[in-house]
């Protein structure tokens, strides 16, 4: 049950006996929808920001559509399994869910675009996406195929190690058993030597402490949510340099939001935007916060600098962008208009 369900019923037993009766017809119920993801859930002020901000959506869509309009949460793929989030939205079994958009990319191979090493560098250049031509052409794909992008979101990533000798160049992975996250990566990983294992981020910890798994790379955000600092003894960050950004937006259901009446559609839409700044700055924070985590627990965290990113985006050159484009002329084109954000 999410903080959402307990005001409303804390509201509504504080409320007169004869409250639910007015001018003789029934008060209308909240509509709520369903979101899910797979990270730990908070409250709407604490744990990872992922929750935050989709407990945050929840709040001020009910705020805006005056009480007829709502969301619940439920967080650690408690609802929908992680990777069958994608599938459910799409046929209108799941309302909502804030996804790493790769997750879908067996579906819809153009989607890999979203977590593709070396493609974008910065947040400033992730964002700019949105309104340039690969946001478009992205964001009608996302419609044509059932689903609609309601809060765009980048994160940095960066990389939690079992051995003390931090990942900054490909070299660095050689010989290791390597978690990258997404297709693309683990093409790129393969071409620096590394041994891939592939799994949701949910599961790197126990991956990480069995031996399944030396290196994991994933968010900022996630190398602190599944608390691999208790058992990594290096970490690399992304907060100057990166040499990969997640694209995770907050997709709903197109069945579900077309059968909405047009305010409501609005509010979504609205509110899902101003979700976007809360975001960024979360993100950000987080590419700070998880060095100061990891340095707590005596872990040296170390930075990347642009001529290692340049290692990286070389192999990602040669393997999984090659790759990728000649899967299809769709997918080319995607990789051409990536190019043309700065």
């Amino acid at each position: 049950m999410t903080i959402t369900r307990r005001r409303i019923l804390a509201a509504t037993a504080a409320a007169p006996l004869a409250a639910p009766w007015i001018a003789g017809t029934a008060r209308a119920e909240t509509k709520k929808l369903k979101i899910s993801h797979q990270f730990p859930g908070g409250t709407i002020d604490s744990g990872d920001f992922r929750d935050q901000m989709c407990r945050r959506f929840a709040i001020e869509l009910e705020k805006r559509t005056k009480g007829a309009l709502g969301a619940d949460v439920y967080p650690n793929s408690s609802l929908v399994k992680t990777v069958a989030q994608y599938s459910a939205i799409r046929k209108g079994a799941l309302d909502m869910t804030l996804y790493p958009l790769n997750y879908a990319g067996g579906e819809v191979g153009e989607y890999n675009i979203g977590f593709m090493p070396g493609v974008v560098s910065s947040y400033a250049q992730g964002y700019a996406w949105k309104k340039a031509e690969i946001g478009k052409k992205l964001t009608a794909l996302m419609a044509e195929k059932g689903a609609v992008c309601v809060t765009w979101l980048w994160q940095a990533g960066g990389a939690a190690s079992r051995d003390a000798k931090p990942v900054l160049v490909p070299e660095d992975v050689k010989g290791k058993k390597v978690r990258g996250g997404s297709r693309e990566m683990d093409l790129m990983l393969k071409g620096a030597g590394a041994s891939v294992v592939s799994m949701p981020s949910n599961e790197l910890y126990a991956a990480m402490q069995t031996g399944t798994m030396d290196i994991a790379m994933t968010s900022s955000t996630s190398l602190i949510s599944f608390r691999l600092e208790e058992i990594a003894k290096s970490l690399t960050t992304g907060r100057n340099k990166g040499f990969f950004f997640i694209f995770e937006p907050i997709l709903m259901s197109k069945q579900v939001f077309d059968a909405l009446p047009k305010d409501q559609q609005t509010a979504i839409m609205d509110v899902g935007l101003e979700m976007e700044k809360f975001g960024e700055e979360k993100a950000k924070a987080d590419d700070d916060e998880v060095a100061k985590v990891y340095e707590k627990r005596g872990i040296k965290a170390y930075d990347i600098d642009q001529a290692q990113a340049d290692k990286w985006k070389a192999i990602a050159r040669d393997t999984c962008w090659k790759e990728y484009a000649d899967k299809s002329a769709s997918n080319a084109e995607f990789l051409k208009l990536s190019q043309q954000v700065s």
